[in-house]
């Protein structure tokens, strides 16, 4: 009798299992969620029945905290029963909700984050912004630090600041697009998760290798969409040798995209350098049916003039952005976007 080799069969069962265990904590997160919202809709109706709403409503949750701790334990506290009566407000539709989004998705409670998340999202006023976050949350499967990481950093602040009222609009029903370049331009990028002070010494090389090691975060960072391809791609004709420093690939604008780092100011021929990349890559290595190459250069500082004089007035492939290492206060933030 031969040898049973049961490895496929014990792998192929464990994906099963795992699959299922997956299924279960969704169901179970999704159901939970839901029994909160519920409970937060019977706290608030039982308040309106009160005669003094204010005294009768922090009563009434210290009531109901002691006996649903009694029947069922710890989780029902007045701090969180008060937060499940916070996520029905929010999340009920308020009346003074923007007409655009009457009859759309946003008046869809099916739930579908965890708890944790919720607790983060409702804390944020702007309904705008806060549905910008559930979505992008929802399609990039965002943890909870990575939501906290993005809110911090003010990605619709950023995403925003650019657009005008139907673009802002359009993010926060739908998140981030990608129809055209421009769409995966972020300015400033914000890379604290690479650990470098903010007025460090650093070459480039170091700068890159922080990048390479926090690859997952700076991916997160640039969008979504993008796949690593290569770091420090060498590029050579006429006995020339030259290096991208780093290559990725945008499978929603299906085109290469081209990263160069520069530590300092932004100079003309660092434009001209990144012109030449693109160039090559457009005529020696995308294929016919994919986009037109995207360079983005990464700079310390940046001189707009030079920017705008160096590349042609219809440019839809170079774009020269900042980067920030140390995360500043959404306010600060963007107060430096309108300046830039």
């Amino acid at each position: 009798m031969g040898v049973i080799d049961t490895d496929n069969l014990a792998q192929r069962v464990s994906n099963l299992l795992l699959d299922a265990r997956k299924k279960v904590l969704q169901t179970v997160n999704h159901t939970m969620v839901v029994t909160y919202f519920e409970i937060g809709r019977m706290i608030i109706e039982e308040e309106q029945n009160g005669k003094e709403r204010a005294a009768y409503g922090k009563q009434l949750i210290t009531e109901l905290s002691k006996k649903l701790t009694f029947n069922f334990g710890k989780g029902f506290s007045q701090r969180n029963l008060e937060q499940m009566r916070q996520f029905y407000l929010v999340y009920s539709i308020p009346q003074t909700l923007s007409a655009e989004f009457e009859n759309t998705d946003i008046m869809d409670n099916n739930f579908q984050l965890s708890w944790s998340h919720y607790l983060k999202l409702m804390r944020i006023d702007d309904i705008y912004e806060r549905k910008f976050y559930e979505i992008e949350s929802l399609k990039n499967n965002w943890s909870l630090r990575e939501l906290n990481r993005q809110y911090d950093a003010a990605l619709f602040t950023r995403l925003s600041c650019s657009k005008d009222e139907l673009q802002v609009r359009r993010l926060a029903k739908e998140g981030q697009l990608f129809e055209k370049p421009q769409d995966a331009i972020k300015d400033p990028y914000i890379l604290e998760f690479i650990g470098l002070p903010e007025k460090a010494s650093y070459s480039e090389n170091e700068l890159e290798e922080k990048l390479i090691e926090k690859l997952e975060s700076f991916i997160l960072e640039l969008g979504t969409g993008f796949t690593f391809v290569a770091r420090q791609e060498r590029i050579s004709f006429d006995d020339k040798h030259f290096r991208v420093d780093l290559v990725f690939y945008n499978r929603l604008l299906r085109c290469f995209v081209l990263i160069d780092l520069k530590i300092g100011e932004l100079k003309h021929q660092d434009i001209g350098q990144m012109q030449m990349y693109v160039n090559y890559y457009d005529r020696k290595v995308k294929l016919e049916s994919e986009a037109k190459t995207i360079g983005i250069i990464l700079c310390q500082n940046k001189s707009e003039a030079v920017v705008e004089y160096t590349l042609p007035e219809n440019n839809q492939q170079i774009f020269a952005s900042k980067y920030m290492t140390v995360l500043p206060s959404k306010e600060s933030l963007a107060r430096l976007i309108k300046i830039w």
